[in-house]
């Protein structure tokens, strides 16, 4: 078998994180070169790239839990897409939002509401996304709009009204277009005209009169 080579166009140096070269006579996976599982500049884990990292985990995924501690964040990362569930637990409070965002991709769910207040937005808006609907409620006041997007749009309906006042139009939309009977007149006197739009869209015929006169066009031409 030909030994696998750098793609063309690709960068073919071989450092490590720190800057320094690559020493594959040095590494404790030296073994893993006859068998093709890893080779400098396309399949390693002491790379500071990291597509290199994830040839070699995708390749030898049996390291992944004894990288979960490396001192670059890329190694641990990566190691926790390929890490058995049970060891990523220890990475829930790791400095580097890389890799607590690889961690929210795979955390069992019923472990996830550990993440819902990390400061990072991009993990946050993972974990709003996969967390359990009953799990939604501790997140109805994060501090990211979209963040609050994702929870209105899956959490339980009976728990609507608790965003119905949300400060983002944007949210209060996502509300508007999942409520019910009940809360659909509230929002049909939202601030926002876009928001009452979407009310005035489902509220039914019996219910519009009172909103005829909208202060918008757009909501008094729905309600015409």
């Amino acid at each position: 078998m030909t030994e696998p080579q750098a793609s063309t166009g690709v960068i073919t140096e071989t450092l490590d994180w720190t800057g320094r070269p690559i020493d594959c006579a040095a590494c404790p996976h030296r073994e893993r070169l006859a068998s093709q599982r890893c080779g400098p500049s396309w399949s390693c884990m002491q790379d500071r790239y990291a597509p290199r990292i994830d040839r070699f985990f995708a390749l030898n995924p049996e390291c992944a839990n004894d990288a979960l501690t490396h001192s670059y964040f890329e190694v641990r990362a990566v190691a926790a897409r390929h890490a058995d569930l049970f060891h990523l637990a220890r990475l829930l409070s790791d400095p580097d939002e890389t890799v607590r965002w690889s961690v929210a991709q795979r955390l069992p769910i019923t472990q996830l509401h550990k993440l819902s207040h990390d400061p990072d937005r991009e993990v946050r808006i993972r974990v709003a996304s996969r967390i359990r609907a009953g799990d939604l409620f501790a997140m109805i006041h994060d501090p990211d709009y979209y963040v609050r997007q994702i929870v209105a749009k899956r959490l339980a309906p009976g728990l609507l009204p608790l965003m119905a006042a949300d400060p983002e139009a944007e949210v209060r939309k996502v509300v508007a277009h999942r409520a019910d009977s009940t809360l659909l007149p509230r929002m049909a006197r939202d601030p926002d005209p876009a928001v009452r739009l979407v009310t005035i869209e489902r509220l039914p015929p019996a219910q519009l009169v009172a909103l005829r006169s909208d202060p918008d066009w757009r909501g008094r031409y729905e309600n015409a």
